[in-house]
């Protein structure tokens, strides 16, 4: 199946996504993430005003959850900030976030704590395409 992974958007290798506008990072999960989940019924972000660590698997410093009828993931955050805005709406209904991943479906906004660096480790559009292509 083919997903779509827009060029404006840097991407983790755990399936997250980051879109920057000046200091405001929109952090959410990829149409492949959601594929992989399945049908999606829970939805636990941090609350605004919340500090949140760059994270991975490695660090184990996710940002929330996202729960399926199949598993439940961490989320982890491409960069570090402050949240200044939660999804609500995707708290209350997670389902919809499959219906527009990239546009609606976003799940936190964060001011990033280093907006002069804030990309480090990022994955282009292509080299994600190429990693989920290889899975």
């Amino acid at each position: 199946m083919a997903f779509e992974y827009p060029d404006d958007l840097k991407y983790l290798d755990s399936h997250e996504y980051v879109r920057l506008d000046g200091e405001i990072a929109t952090i959410g999960i990829t149409a492949f993430a959601i594929d992989q989940l399945g049908d999606l019924v829970l939805l636990e972000l941090p609350d605004i005003d919340d500090t949140i660590e760059k994270g991975n698997k490695e660090n184990d410093k996710n940002f929330g959850t996202i729960e399926s009828v199949k598993a439940v993931s961490d989320l982890y955050s491409p960069v570090s900030g402050t949240v200044v805005e939660r999804n609500e709406e995707m708290i209350e209904a997670p389902e919809q976030i499959a219906e527009d991943p990239y546009g609606e479906g976003w799940l936190i906004k964060v001011r990033l704590n280093d907006p002069d660096n804030p990309l480090e480790g990022v994955l282009s559009p292509e080299e994600y395409r190429a990693k989920v292509d290889a899975e």
